[in-house]
């Protein structure tokens, strides 16, 4: 294939996985509200498990009036802000009067129309109202926008959409009529894989279940995209049959995956092996084979897809079909994913699990947010929950690029419950970018993944080099070390033998103890913290150290290393070689930090402390003297 040919089919699944994305998001912040329509249709209708013809009548105005206006807002507001939401709640109107079943396609398609149309609308204006009629031109435009489209919705999308849906819905009923749903197994499961399961479930199967549950209680459609039993058989293939180093990992992943159903976690699985798509669609196919012999479905779209999930939409007398379905798909996967696994020409170990978690970072295209900065920046925030450890090492990286691209910006760390009010930008884990929003909400918040390897630092640089904010004092120079008291040599541990983190927590713990770094009690601070969030901070990483309540426990700064060269499982798929035990007193352990920051940020040289046998030779790494 020739490279036009590559990047015209990687340009064309970029854009079919950004559409899948822009579906869901129209759809998965109202998910509350469809679980409420859900479970109001599980117990009041006359089928469910406490008919109640006063309560059941509920069900119509919502799925008619409620949901879909719900997305066309949401859909609107994504493209236009609240005035772009408002015009498309407006214009939706127009689709659900103008057809007699539920609109959620035309809701799709009128609320980013009008987002659409109302920001095309106020840049054309922008800056030519005078003053105080701003108000004024703002209301009233938003009114006759809403109203000519909300009339030619009526009067056309409407009926063309509900001609659409009828043809769609009557192509998918002769299918299963045909007996060949189980088939589409044959695209939804390598869709999942590729992240073009939201097109799917979000613009087809979602609004053809609904329909199908407004008429008979549930639907099948429901189960398709949704069914955790082809993960689940993947990662039990894994944990079963797979390599030492990769079964180090699977536990968590089953947990995450079926109970919390989040269905990405298995997909990298399944990429160290691409034959076990096959193992998917089989999985796949016979549970829904299963689900159509049972008459089983749901009542509404489980999110997330875990296995409490379903069983929550699952009205009565549909139990044990849904469980009998999810249950072989489990089997049938499993079967099919051993003989793979056990026939695979090569070890599967930790390496190629990296590799495919990488590619699945590649097909989700973390990168299609770019960074954008608006206004001058003179202070970046990175903020964790105790203020010392990762956010440390972020900062040291973030601020050794601005120094060499010449920036005159303060960048510094913080507890999210310190944040400074003159902060510009705030970065955070992911998982606590909310916490951040809540004490920060005016500021500009930049979620990462991890703060070792996150490319989004050199997007940041490159948006404030643009805004041209250069220094006449730049210092290249990285920091140095200069207190050795922190680190020992015989705090340096090398070539233990794999354990699980508590215990590495434990032995990380104990030398900052015996090293008169910390009272006792620190330990219990730093099993505290990693119960909050993961110290996994990428590149084989992890820094244990203690909550924010940990502070009266700390004597002085000191740091412990530990090398694991077999690796520990931290959770989420992450494997950690190298465990750096942290006590921080009064900041004077940042400097450390942010050596090892810059140090571990370089792979080869991450991974060389890894295999590296002499403790004399990792002390003058991590102090930067060798080098």
């Amino acid at each position: 294939m020739t490279e036009y040919h590559v990047q015209k089919d990687k340009s064309f699944r970029v854009k079919v996985q950004n559409f899948g994305r822009f579906l869901s998001g129209m759809v998965m912040p109202n998910i509350g509200a469809f679980i409420a329509w859900g479970l109001i249709t599980a117990l009041f209708i006359p089928t469910g498990w406490i008919p109640n013809e006063r309560l059941g009548s509920l069900v119509g105005p919502m799925i008619s009036y409620l949901l879909p206006l719900l997305i066309g807002y949401t859909g609107g507001r994504m493209i236009g802000d609240i005035r772009g939401g408002v015009v498309g709640a407006v214009a939706t109107m127009g689709v659900i009067i103008g057809a007699d079943i539920p609109m959620f396609l035309g809701a799709m398609v009128m609320g980013p129309l009008a987002g659409y149309i109302i920001k095309k609308f106020d840049g054309m204006i922008e800056g030519k109202i005078r003053t105080g009629f701003e108000m004024l031109v703002n209301n009233f435009s938003a009114g006759i926008i809403g109203m000519i489209l909300a009339i030619i919705a009526y009067l056309g999308i409407g009926p063309i959409v509900s001609s659409l849906n009828t043809l769609l819905g009557n192509a998918v009923k002769a299918i299963v009529n045909a007996g060949l749903l189980p088939l589409a197994s044959i695209f939804v499961e390598p869709a999942k894989i590729l992240f073009l399961n939201n097109a799917i479930n979000h613009g087809v199967l979602g609004p053809i279940g609904l329909q199908e549950a407004q008429e008979v209680g549930k639907s099948i459609f429901f189960l398709i995209e949704t069914n955790p039993g082809p993960g689940l058989g993947i990662l039990l293939a894994y944990l079963v049959f797979g390599s030492k180093s990769v079964k180090q990992s699977t536990p968590s992943a089953i947990i995450i995956h079926f109970l919390g159903g989040i269905h990405e976690i298995y997909f990298p699985y399944v990429l160290m092996n691409p034959a076990l798509i096959l193992a998917v669609i089989a999985g796949g196919a016979s549970g829904v084979l299963t689900f159509n012999i049972f008459n089983a479905g749901l009542v509404a779209t489980p999110s997330p897809g875990s296995i409490f999930a379903l069983l929550a939409m699952t009205p009565k007398g549909s139990f044990l079909g849904v469980l009998a379905g999810v249950l072989v798909s489990i089997v049938v996967t499993f079967l099919v994913a051993s003989i793979f696994i056990k026939a695979s020409s090569k070890d599967l170990d930790e390496e190629e699990l990296q590799k495919a978690t990488e590619r699945v970072g590649e097909l989700k295209n973390r990168k299609e947010d770019r960074v954008e900065i608006h206004g001058r920046v003179n202070k970046i925030i990175f903020a964790c929950d105790a203020g010392m450890g990762s956010s440390a090492m972020g900062a040291s990286l973030l601020k050794d690029k601005i120094k060499k691209a010449g920036l005159d910006i303060e960048v510094l760390n913080s507890a999210i419950e310190d944040i400074p009010e003159d902060a510009d930008i705030i970065i955070t884990h992911k998982n606590l970018t909310e916490r951040a929003k809540k004490k920060a909400p005016n500021k500009r918040h930049i979620s990462i993944d991890d703060f070792l390897s996150a490319p989004v630092y050199d997007e940041i640089v490159e948006e404030l080099v643009k805004k041209k904010q250069p220094t006449n004092h730049v210092d290249g120079n990285r920091p140095s070390f200069e207190t050795k008291d922190i680190l020992r040599k015989e705090n340096i541990l090398l070539g233990l033998e794999s354990t699980d983190k508590k215990e590495a927590i434990a032995l990380a713990g104990k030398l900052l103890v015996d090293g008169g770094y910390v009272k006792p009690d620190y330990i219990d601070f730093m099993y505290e913290r990693e119960e909050k969030l993961s110290t996994y901070i990428g590149n084989g990483v992890a820094i244990p150290h203690g909550s924010g309540r940990a502070k009266e426990s700390i004597i002085k700064s000191g740091i412990v290393l530990l090398q694991y060269p077999k690796g520990i499982d931290f959770g989420n798929g992450d494997i950690a070689y190298i465990v750096i035990g942290i006590a921080g007193k009064d900041n004077e352990h940042l400097n450390i930090l942010s050596n090892i920051a810059l140090i571990l940020e370089d792979k080869e040289l991450a991974e060389k402390i890894v295999k590296e046998t002499d403790r004399d030779r990792v002390y003058d790494i991590m102090t930067r003297i060798a080098e």
